[in-house]
């Protein structure tokens, strides 16, 4: 097993995230054709970044990326910071001879992620994208159903991705609510999931039309931010959300499918309902994500006696990667979907192969995401073509 020196650019939820999934996969998945080491983190808080360095098994930190990219002990550049840094760090990655794992969005804007995958590209390294829901089991199942054509031709796709904890007014202007540093709120953030698996299941996208809505104009300040969480002044300064909070668009697939998707932080009572139903000639499935592990199937050709959509629980060996993890109906969750993601890397990287997705998924996703938005500025539908 050859070994993999990581560098990583972020030590938040992200950051956490990842580490864990470096950590699990060799415990896990001893087989796995090269192990990631957790060489070097990397974060502007020096305080911060040393308990985060100590708390998720890094060997060594440094508080520059600059430094990073170039160092001979540093074989892949992990990025999860901030959405406004992936461009500039994966450029100087690319140009060090670095392999790169980014998370999602790639970029700000589609010219910027079209530049991070030409510089990938013309370096010859390594590169993917972070769309880490595509490897849950369950999601896995899905695929398989759809390519073996189990469940027909295509009709529909219908996707969401829910949540609401910037529900409260006074809930503070975080990084992710400022244009500048996210480059689209709900959109980017939640939408890109479900494009990316609308992608991956049905295929790609023709034409979009799509409207928004930024219900919280201005918010309190923030102080203080960790992952999801923050801290501001109630009847402080106020600063202005430049970002969506909420976007809907349809969707024409090249295949022949009608699509739908909604991304919102304004969703009261949904935690993290990223959740999709697929309709075909001979069947339908439906996934959502806050039941994770399972997967409901409905097939015409069952008796008409039996017809029903049926549970599966996506836990058995019989299922992708479950044969690693615990016994039969032992339920894995959010974080092994990572781990799972780290393992494809892992393997491509040892058999000179792009990992899927790469940075070509991370560009046809924003495609999609700014054709969106040019839909809603232009109030008309926008073909793919026009990218």
């Amino acid at each position: 097993m050859a070994n993999v020196r990581v560098g990583m650019v972020g030590y938040k939820f992200m950051g956490k995230a990842h580490s864990n999934a470096y950590r699990a996969l060799p415990m896990f998945f001893p087989d796995a054709a090269s192990k990631p080491v957790m060489k070097v983190i990397c974060g502007r808080d020096p305080v911060q970044l040393e308990q985060a360095r100590t708390q998720f098994g890094w060997e060594q930190s440094v508080t520059d990326w600059r430094e990073l990219v170039t160092r001979d002990d540093v074989d892949l550049i992990d990025i999860n910071a901030p959405s406004d840094a992936h461009k500039e760090i994966a450029l100087a990655a690319a140009a060090n001879g670095k392999h790169i794992f980014c998370e999602k969005p790639l970029a700000l804007s589609l010219k910027d992620s079209r530049e991070m995958l030409e510089a990938a590209e013309n370096a010859g390294v390594t590169h993917m994208v972070g769309f880490n829901y595509r490897f849950a089991p369950a999601v896995q199942l899905a695929k398989k159903l759809i390519s073996e054509g189990r469940i027909g031709k295509i009709y529909h796709f219908r996707g969401v991705f829910l949540q609401d904890w910037i529900i409260d007014p006074n809930f503070p202007l975080v990084w992710r609510l400022q244009k500048e540093i996210a480059g689209s709120g709900s959109h980017g953030d939640l939408g890109a999931h479900v494009i990316d698996m609308a992608r991956y299941l049905v295929g790609e996208f023709d034409e979009v039309i799509g409207m928004s809505e930024t219900f919280v104009k201005q918010r309190p300040i923030a102080s203080a931010m960790t992952g999801l969480s923050a801290k501001g002044e109630a009847g402080g300064e106020l600063g202005d959300v430049s970002v969506d909070d909420a976007t809907v668009f349809m969707a024409r697939f090249e295949g022949g499918a009608m699509g739908s998707i909604e991304a919102t932080r304004f969703a009261a009572g949904h935690r993290c309902t990223n959740a999709f139903e697929i309709n075909g000639s001979k069947g339908s499935i439906k996934f959502d994500f806050e039941r994770v592990n399972e997967l409901q199937v409905y097939f015409t050709e069952d008796a008409e006696d039996v017809q029903g959509f049926r549970r599966v629980l996506a836990t058995d060996p019989a299922h992708a990667y479950m044969d690693a993890w615990w016994p039969a109906g032992h339920t894995i969750g959010y974080e092994h979907t990572f781990t799972h993601e780290v393992l494809e890397l892992m393997n491509a990287l040892s058999e000179g192969r792009q990992p899927v997705p790469n940075f070509v998924d991370g560009v046809k996703c924003q495609e999609v995401l700014e054709a969106v938005d040019l839909s809603i500025a232009e109030r008309r539908w926008v073909k793919l073509n026009e990218m």
